[in-house]
Protein backbone atom coordinates (compact mmCIF):
# COMPACT_ATOMS: atom_id res chain seq x y z
CA UNK A 1 0.00 0.00 0.00
CA UNK A 2 1.15 3.60 -0.84
CA UNK A 3 1.38 6.24 2.07
CA UNK A 4 -1.21 8.39 0.21
CA UNK A 5 -3.34 5.01 -0.09
CA UNK A 6 -2.85 4.62 3.87
CA UNK A 7 -3.30 7.84 4.50
CA UNK A 8 -6.82 7.93 2.57
CA UNK A 9 -7.72 4.50 4.08
CA UNK A 10 -7.55 5.80 7.22
CA UNK A 11 -9.85 9.35 6.27
CA UNK A 12 -12.44 6.40 5.15
CA UNK A 13 -12.32 4.53 7.98
CA UNK A 14 -12.84 8.03 10.35
CA UNK A 15 -15.25 9.25 7.99
CA UNK A 16 -17.32 5.75 8.23
CA UNK A 17 -16.97 5.41 11.71
CA UNK A 18 -15.51 2.48 11.95
CA UNK A 19 -12.04 4.38 13.36
CA UNK A 20 -12.06 6.93 15.80
CA UNK A 21 -10.10 10.31 15.46
CA UNK A 22 -8.45 9.43 18.31
CA UNK A 23 -7.39 5.86 17.52
CA UNK A 24 -6.49 7.80 13.91
CA UNK A 25 -4.30 10.11 15.77
CA UNK A 26 -2.57 7.21 17.56
CA UNK A 27 -2.06 5.58 14.48
CA UNK A 28 -0.51 8.36 12.67
CA UNK A 29 1.69 9.19 15.92
CA UNK A 30 3.65 6.18 15.79
CA UNK A 31 4.93 6.92 12.03
CA UNK A 32 7.39 6.53 10.95
CA UNK A 33 8.78 4.39 13.63
CA UNK A 34 8.00 4.16 17.56
CA UNK A 35 11.08 4.58 19.59
CA UNK A 36 10.83 2.07 22.91
CA UNK A 37 14.58 2.38 23.70
CA UNK A 38 15.80 -0.91 22.77
CA UNK A 39 14.11 -0.94 19.18
CA UNK A 40 13.06 1.68 17.21
CA UNK A 41 9.97 -0.27 15.37
CA UNK A 42 9.63 0.67 11.54
CA UNK A 43 5.73 1.15 11.38
CA UNK A 44 6.36 2.64 7.81
CA UNK A 45 7.98 -0.33 6.49
CA UNK A 46 4.88 -2.09 5.05
CA UNK A 47 4.40 1.20 2.96
CA UNK A 48 7.84 1.64 1.36
CA UNK A 49 8.48 -2.46 1.31
CA UNK A 50 5.08 -3.65 0.99
CA UNK A 51 5.50 -6.06 4.05
CA UNK A 52 5.93 -5.05 7.63
CA UNK A 53 9.21 -5.09 9.18
CA UNK A 54 10.48 -8.62 9.93
CA UNK A 55 11.97 -9.14 13.75
CA UNK A 56 15.12 -11.35 13.80
CA UNK A 57 15.25 -12.84 17.43
CA UNK A 58 18.61 -13.94 18.12
CA UNK A 59 20.31 -12.14 20.57
CA UNK A 60 16.97 -10.48 21.76
CA UNK A 61 16.13 -11.22 25.00
CA UNK A 62 12.20 -13.16 24.93
CA UNK A 63 10.53 -9.77 26.71
CA UNK A 64 12.19 -7.64 23.99
CA UNK A 65 11.05 -9.78 21.04
CA UNK A 66 7.42 -10.27 22.52
CA UNK A 67 6.95 -6.16 22.66
CA UNK A 68 8.25 -5.75 19.30
CA UNK A 69 5.48 -8.07 18.03
CA UNK A 70 3.01 -6.95 20.19
CA UNK A 71 3.54 -3.55 18.92
CA UNK A 72 4.13 -4.27 15.31
CA UNK A 73 0.82 -6.88 15.48
CA UNK A 74 -1.40 -3.66 16.66
CA UNK A 75 -0.42 -1.96 13.16
CA UNK A 76 -0.35 -5.03 10.41
CA UNK A 77 -2.14 -7.86 9.52
CA UNK A 78 0.55 -10.26 9.28
CA UNK A 79 4.38 -10.32 11.61
CA UNK A 80 6.75 -12.08 10.86
CA UNK A 81 9.93 -13.43 13.81
CA UNK A 82 12.77 -15.78 12.63
CA UNK A 83 15.19 -17.24 14.37
CA UNK A 84 12.98 -17.68 17.40
CA UNK A 85 13.22 -20.75 19.63
CA UNK A 86 10.74 -22.86 21.34
CA UNK A 87 11.20 -20.67 24.14
CA UNK A 88 10.77 -17.23 22.79
CA UNK A 89 7.51 -18.47 21.40
CA UNK A 90 6.14 -19.82 24.18
CA UNK A 91 6.68 -16.03 25.97
CA UNK A 92 5.06 -14.40 22.98
CA UNK A 93 2.06 -16.90 23.21
CA UNK A 94 1.47 -15.80 26.47
CA UNK A 95 0.47 -12.66 24.93
CA UNK A 96 -0.82 -13.06 21.53
CA UNK A 97 -2.38 -16.65 21.81
CA UNK A 98 -3.35 -16.75 17.94
CA UNK A 99 0.42 -16.64 17.53
CA UNK A 100 2.18 -19.45 15.10
CA UNK A 101 5.23 -21.30 15.77
CA UNK A 102 6.96 -23.31 12.60
CA UNK A 103 9.20 -25.73 13.11
CA UNK A 104 11.82 -26.55 12.07
CA UNK A 105 12.09 -22.69 10.22
CA UNK A 106 12.43 -21.38 13.91
CA UNK A 107 9.18 -18.60 12.66
CA UNK A 108 6.86 -17.33 14.64
CA UNK A 109 3.81 -15.57 12.74
CA UNK A 110 0.98 -13.50 14.18
CA UNK A 111 -1.60 -13.08 11.67
CA UNK A 112 -4.96 -10.91 12.62
CA UNK A 113 -7.26 -13.68 13.26
CA UNK A 114 -10.08 -11.29 11.24
CA UNK A 115 -7.62 -11.73 8.36
CA UNK A 116 -9.04 -13.84 5.63
CA UNK A 117 -6.89 -16.81 4.64
CA UNK A 118 -5.15 -16.92 1.17
CA UNK A 119 -6.68 -19.69 -0.92
CA UNK A 120 -4.49 -20.25 -3.70
CA UNK A 121 -5.54 -22.16 -7.21
CA UNK A 122 -3.68 -25.05 -8.54
CA UNK A 123 -2.73 -22.94 -11.33
CA UNK A 124 -1.93 -19.97 -9.82
CA UNK A 125 2.39 -19.68 -10.05
CA UNK A 126 4.16 -20.75 -7.53
CA UNK A 127 7.62 -20.67 -5.50
CA UNK A 128 9.20 -23.77 -5.62
CA UNK A 129 11.53 -24.54 -2.49
CA UNK A 130 14.47 -27.32 -3.03
CA UNK A 131 16.62 -28.75 -0.47
CA UNK A 132 19.79 -31.17 -1.74
CA UNK A 133 19.63 -33.20 1.60
CA UNK A 134 16.89 -33.76 4.99
CA UNK A 135 19.69 -31.96 6.98
CA UNK A 136 18.95 -28.87 4.61
CA UNK A 137 15.44 -28.61 5.49
CA UNK A 138 15.18 -26.04 8.69
CA UNK A 139 16.73 -23.56 6.10
CA UNK A 140 14.64 -24.43 3.45
CA UNK A 141 11.28 -24.71 5.36
CA UNK A 142 12.32 -20.48 6.75
CA UNK A 143 12.28 -20.07 3.05
CA UNK A 144 9.05 -21.92 2.35
CA UNK A 145 7.22 -20.25 5.47
CA UNK A 146 8.44 -16.52 4.77
CA UNK A 147 7.20 -16.73 1.11
CA UNK A 148 4.01 -17.99 2.00
CA UNK A 149 3.24 -15.78 4.78
CA UNK A 150 4.02 -13.07 2.23
CA UNK A 151 1.39 -14.20 -0.14
CA UNK A 152 3.13 -16.66 -2.74
CA UNK A 153 1.86 -20.03 -3.35
CA UNK A 154 4.76 -22.60 -2.03
CA UNK A 155 5.51 -26.04 -3.20
CA UNK A 156 8.55 -28.23 -2.03
CA UNK A 157 10.88 -30.91 -3.21
CA UNK A 158 13.47 -32.15 -0.41
CA UNK A 159 16.19 -34.65 -0.49
CA UNK A 160 16.85 -34.61 -4.41
CA UNK A 161 20.77 -34.07 -3.62
CA UNK A 162 23.11 -34.62 -6.71
CA UNK A 163 24.47 -37.61 -5.09
CA UNK A 164 21.18 -39.32 -6.19
CA UNK A 165 20.56 -36.51 -8.89
CA UNK A 166 17.31 -39.14 -10.43
CA UNK A 167 15.18 -38.35 -7.25
CA UNK A 168 15.89 -34.52 -8.81
CA UNK A 169 15.03 -35.52 -12.75
CA UNK A 170 11.72 -37.66 -11.33
CA UNK A 171 10.02 -33.75 -10.69
CA UNK A 172 11.50 -32.54 -13.56
CA UNK A 173 8.42 -30.99 -14.45
CA UNK A 174 7.95 -29.49 -10.74
CA UNK A 175 10.55 -27.50 -11.76
CA UNK A 176 9.45 -26.86 -14.95
CA UNK A 177 5.90 -25.50 -13.84
CA UNK A 178 7.77 -23.10 -11.31
CA UNK A 179 7.78 -19.16 -11.32
CA UNK A 180 11.26 -19.17 -9.13
CA UNK A 181 12.91 -22.08 -7.47
CA UNK A 182 14.97 -21.59 -4.25
CA UNK A 183 17.71 -24.18 -3.62
CA UNK A 184 19.44 -24.93 -0.45
CA UNK A 185 22.26 -26.98 -0.30
CA UNK A 186 25.55 -27.77 2.07
CA UNK A 187 28.29 -29.69 1.41
CA UNK A 188 29.37 -28.76 -1.86
CA UNK A 189 26.58 -26.93 -2.91
CA UNK A 190 26.22 -28.35 -6.79
CA UNK A 191 23.14 -28.51 -6.52
CA UNK A 192 22.23 -25.15 -7.53
CA UNK A 193 24.20 -25.12 -10.42
CA UNK A 194 22.16 -28.55 -11.58
CA UNK A 195 19.01 -26.72 -11.09
CA UNK A 196 20.27 -23.72 -12.77
CA UNK A 197 21.15 -25.97 -15.77
CA UNK A 198 17.46 -27.93 -15.96
CA UNK A 199 15.51 -24.77 -15.96
CA UNK A 200 14.74 -21.28 -17.51
CA UNK A 201 13.78 -19.56 -14.35
CA UNK A 202 15.32 -17.73 -11.74
CA UNK A 203 17.15 -19.78 -8.84
CA UNK A 204 18.05 -18.49 -5.61
CA UNK A 205 20.68 -20.33 -4.15
CA UNK A 206 20.78 -20.63 0.06
CA UNK A 207 24.15 -22.29 0.86
CA UNK A 208 23.31 -24.36 4.32
CA UNK A 209 26.35 -24.70 7.30
CA UNK A 210 25.61 -28.37 6.65
CA UNK A 211 29.22 -30.68 6.63
CA UNK A 212 32.31 -32.03 7.58
CA UNK A 213 35.42 -29.69 8.11
CA UNK A 214 36.51 -28.79 4.79
CA UNK A 215 33.04 -27.06 4.10
CA UNK A 216 33.92 -24.29 6.74
CA UNK A 217 30.70 -24.06 8.02
CA UNK A 218 28.97 -23.39 4.71
CA UNK A 219 31.39 -21.07 2.91
CA UNK A 220 32.52 -24.49 0.61
CA UNK A 221 28.84 -24.17 -0.09
CA UNK A 222 28.54 -20.38 -0.58
CA UNK A 223 31.86 -20.05 -3.25
CA UNK A 224 30.68 -23.44 -5.19
CA UNK A 225 27.32 -20.83 -5.46
CA UNK A 226 29.12 -17.79 -6.17
CA UNK A 227 31.13 -19.85 -9.10
CA UNK A 228 28.61 -21.32 -10.88
CA UNK A 229 28.59 -21.80 -14.45
CA UNK A 230 24.71 -21.91 -14.72
CA UNK A 231 23.03 -18.76 -15.67
CA UNK A 232 20.01 -17.19 -13.62
CA UNK A 233 21.48 -18.20 -10.54
CA UNK A 234 21.63 -15.50 -7.74
CA UNK A 235 22.99 -16.66 -3.94
CA UNK A 236 22.59 -15.01 -1.02
CA UNK A 237 24.34 -15.61 2.59
CA UNK A 238 24.70 -19.15 4.17
CA UNK A 239 21.39 -20.41 6.24
CA UNK A 240 19.68 -17.12 4.82
CA UNK A 241 16.47 -19.13 4.16
CA UNK A 242 14.46 -15.99 5.06
CA UNK A 243 16.24 -13.76 2.74
CA UNK A 244 16.03 -16.11 -0.03
CA UNK A 245 12.02 -16.64 0.82
CA UNK A 246 11.37 -12.50 0.30
CA UNK A 247 13.53 -12.40 -2.81
CA UNK A 248 11.33 -14.97 -4.35
CA UNK A 249 7.85 -13.58 -2.94
CA UNK A 250 9.30 -10.43 -4.79
CA UNK A 251 9.70 -12.27 -8.45
CA UNK A 252 6.64 -14.38 -8.01
CA UNK A 253 4.10 -11.69 -7.28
Amino acid sequence: MSKSRFLHDILNRVQSGEMSVDAAEERLRNLPYEDIDYAKIDHHRSLRMGFPEVVFCQGKKSEQVVEIIKRLSAHNATVLATRAEEAVYEAVREQIPHAVYHNPARIIVVEDPAKTPVKHDENEKYVLVVSAGTADIPVAEEAAVTASSMGSRVERLYDVGVAGIHRLLDHKKKLDDANVVIVAAGMEGALASVVGGLTDKPVIAVPTSIGYGASFQGLAALLSMLNTCAEGVAVVNIDNGFGAGYFAHLINK
